[in-house]
């Protein structure tokens, strides 16, 4: 049957429901409080009045007539796949709770109409405004309820592929300080300039392996690329440790810079095809964790090796890092994309989807099969879905972007957020704040741990911060702040405080990048920029945030040398036209509130019909099919008389 409830009449149990902004006009109320999960499952009480169910399937009809059998918690899911990008970025997670909410508040009043349209035509009865309320409060937060839950049900496959694909961002970050505590004892006597080329050269091989990576994840699969780029880290790794001089080791540095590029590109897109969509921020959050572990790290082996014996081994732990990631590599599991992406008819990509998801039943594979397939599609630039590491159509969602009066704003802030971020000269202290300490405290090698560990806590704390406040207002608060440390820094060094009120400016300093100019660059790409054109707004940024991150490593040693106490004053200027440019040209992301979104979706299911969309009767882990055959066994053993 197509009906849900006893004595219908065909022709209006045929109907459906559309939404309309006439119907669909506001969040429910209640969905925004943080306890909604935990009180889902107490708001499962059926409305008094309401006509007896039937089991029948939930489908949606598009306009074309195709018909999706979905549960309205399948269909929660289908728009998340749709909205949200391939991507795992740290602070994803107020877009995903936004939207979450934004479907739960549009499925519960299509709910709700359609429960009224049919308790008038089996009862002759209406609702009144109050049940329509009370009805449409609950069933909202019971979906809710149910997304939420299952973004909190992780696979032991898809943790430890978390972990292994986690440790290419932990090298990175390794990477970025290695160089800082064994400066004096690397080749002793070279030049500030030869030094600085070692240094910066690292930011000349990370584009380059961000390019790459594009093609190698097409090549090789997502997997292929990781475990090619751990080897990568390998080679760079042992060819820094045993270089017989500073040229070879700023070779090297070129070779580990290529592998840090790619990882980049590769993990974000990795854990992002791996993950269900509502746990993408949470992967991205892993990731940028792991490259500020890897940055405290090396702060922390130069203690017991930054000396003159020990500082080949400081760079063979590069080698060792990506060999214990090497030993991991059976954990690695293919992207389900990808495969898809090659063969829509995979037995490995399904068997792959089963793990990850922890599924039980073949329906609910092939549900999560075409899920995917829809929102490559619909994320493709070209529109034709082939797009297996986003990297295909680039070229033309370039043309599109600066094309569209409308993107080419946010291309342009975008461009301005990664300049602001390199030339802010965050770099300058994870590369150099050994150089910069000198003479501000006794051993520099206490001062840049000490700044390590800050910049972990910090990222902690930023994480929390943009799930509450606007990504405009952060970005303005960061620049402020660390223009304010750099006026105190500069004031320190010229005699006006204590040099160590400078090394607490300098931590202020990092705390405040920390919370806006580190994570929302990037972040802001996947929030504000359509799916179509993440992977182009991305492969542009990286270039951009690269080039400028090599002017910084290659040009502070002379700076400091330069100007003296006046090192950070560039730095300031820079980020007092940041500040200039976010308060008076920035906009504040686009489309993530819950309002923005339910309109959103009002607006594309505008001419979608929804059946059946009975969310307390349907919104079950169980595919319908299941309940279909318990019910057909049943009837058998009735008649048997078993």
């Amino acid at each position: 049957t197509f009906s849900r409830f006893e004595g219908a009449d065909p022709e209006v149990s045929g109907k459906g429901v559309r939404p309309s902004r006439e119907s669909i006009s506001r969040i429910t109320p209640g969905l925004l409080s943080k306890d909604v999960a935990a009180s889902a499952g107490s708001r499962r009480a059926s409305v008094a009045g309401t006509a007896k169910r039937k089991k029948a399937r939930s489908f949606v009809m598009d306009p074309d007539g195709a018909i999706s059998a979905l549960t309205p918690v399948q269909m929660g899911r289908k728009e998340l796949y749709a909205e949200l990008p391939f991507l795992a970025v740290p602070g994803m997670q107020k877009k995903e709770r936004a939207l979450s909410v934004a479907f739960s508040s549009f499925a519960a009043q299509l709910d709700t109409q359609e429960e009224e349209a049919y308790l008038e035509a089996t009862t002759g009865q209406k609702m009144t405004d109050k049940e329509k309320e009370q009805r449409s409060s609950r069933m909202s937060v019971m979906l809710l309820g149910e997304l939420e839950e299952e973004a909190s049900m992780v696979t032991t496959p898809l943790i430890f592929a978390v972990i292994a694909a986690s440790l290419l961002m932990f090298n990175m970050g390794y990477n970025i300080s290695v160089m800082n505590p064994p400066a004096a004892f690397v080749f002793p006597g070279h030049t500030t300039g030869a030094w600085s080329a070692a240094v910066a050269v690292w930011c000349v091989g990370s584009p380059i392996g961000a390019v790459m990576a594009g093609t190698w994840a097409d090549n090789m699969g997502r997997r292929g690329a990781i475990i090619a780029t751990t080897w990568i880290f390998i080679a760079g790794g042992l060819v820094q440790s045993l270089a017989p001089s500073l040229i070879v080791v700023t070779v090297a540095r070129a070779i580990v810079g290529v592998a840090s590029g790619a990882s980049t590109v590769l993990v974000p897109i990795y854990l992002g095809e791996l993950a269900p969509p509502n746990l993408r921020g949470v992967m991205g959050t892993m990731t940028q964790f792991a490259c500020v572990l890897g940055i405290f790290f090396a702060d922390i082996v130069g203690f017991f090796l930054a000396n003159p014996a020990g500082w080949r081994w400081m760079f063979f732990v590069i080698s060792a890092l990506a060999m214990v990631q090497l030993t991991m590599a059976p954990l690695l599991l293919e992207s389900p994309r990808w495969l898809l992406g090659k063969n829509p008819d995979s037995p490995k990509a399904r068997f792959i989807i089963k793990k990850l998801r922890g599924f039980r039943y073949d329906e609910e594979v092939e549900t999560e099969v075409e899920l995917y397939l829809g929102a490559s599609k619909s994320q493709s630039s070209d529109g034709d879905g082939d797009d297996d590491s986003q990297q295909g159509s680039g070229k033309s969602a370039m043309a599109q972007m600066f094309a569209d009066k409308n993107v080419r704003l946010l291309v342009v802030s975008t461009f301005v957020l990664q300049m602001a971020q390199q030339l802010s000269g965050i770099n300058a202290v994870f590369f150099y704040s050994g150089l910069f300490f000198e003479g501000v405290i006794d051993n520099p090698l206490v001062g840049t741990t000490l700044i390590g560990g800050v910049n972990v806590l910090a990222t902690y704390v930023a994480l929390l911060l943009m799930d509450r406040c606007g990504r405009r207002t952060l970005i303005m608060w960061s620049s402020g702040g660390m223009f304010l440390s750099c006026v105190v820094i500069v004031s320190a060094l010229l005699g006006y405080f204590s040099k160590l009120v400078a090394l607490g400016a300098v931590a202020v300093y990092v705390v405040f990048f920390a919370i806006g100019l580190g994570p929302i660059p990037f972040l802001i790409v996947a929030e504000m920029f359509d799916g179509k054109y993440v992977a182009a707004a991305m492969s542009i940024s990286g270039l951009v945030n690269g080039i400028c991150n090599f002017f910084v490593g290659l040009f502070f040693p002379g700076m400091n040398e330069a100007l003296g106490a006046y090192s950070f004053a560039p730095f300031g200027i820079v980020l007092l036209l940041t500040f200039l440019y976010a308060w008076l040209v920035l906009p504040e992301t686009a489309g993530t509130t819950p309002e923005e979104l339910q309109a959103k979706l009002v607006a594309k299911n505008a001419g979608v019909t929804y059946h059946n969309l009975d969310i307390e009767g349907m919104a079950s882990h169980v595919p319908p099919s299941m309940d279909e055959w318990d019910d057909a066994l049943a009837a058998m053993a009735d008649e048997e008389g078993l």
